[in-house]
């Protein structure tokens, strides 16, 4: 079992920056890939970015990469998720979310831990 918690978010202003943390408990293993989606109201939940726990590779979906890095703290159990020059169309819930089982980064349906989500909303 695997427990994931977010915090972090939040309301800011376009171009501002927020960081989100997912502490994770429970067992956690180098092959976790640990991954952070996102749903927008009236959207399908999609993949941002997401990292093996071991800490290499890292992928990202195009519309994160270049504003958005994601990390992991194995001394905390926490991974996190830099937002940079954020755009109102980040805003979304933001999930935490552990694969502890397949080699698939970004299709949620792979992921078997969810963590509750927290809110992120860019004001334009």
């Amino acid at each position: 079992q695997v427990q994931l918690v977010e915090s972090g978010g939040g309301l800011v202003q376009a171009g501002g920056s927020l960081r989100l943390s997912c502490v994770a408990s429970g067992r956690t293993f180098s092959w976790f890939i640990m991954g952070w989606f996102r749903q927008a109201p009236g959207k399908e939940r999609e993949f941002v970015a997401a990292i093996r726990w071991s800490d290499t590779p890292r992928y990202y979906a195009d519309s994160a990469k270049g504003r958005f890095t994601i990390s992991r703290d194995s001394a905390k159990n926490t991974v996190y998720l830099q937002m940079n020059s954020l755009k109102a169309e980040d805003t979304a819930v933001y999930y935490c979310a552990a694969n502890t089982d397949d080699n698939s980064w970004s299709s949620s349906l792979k992921y078997d831990y969810w963590g509750q989500g927290t809110q992120v909303t860019v004001s334009s």
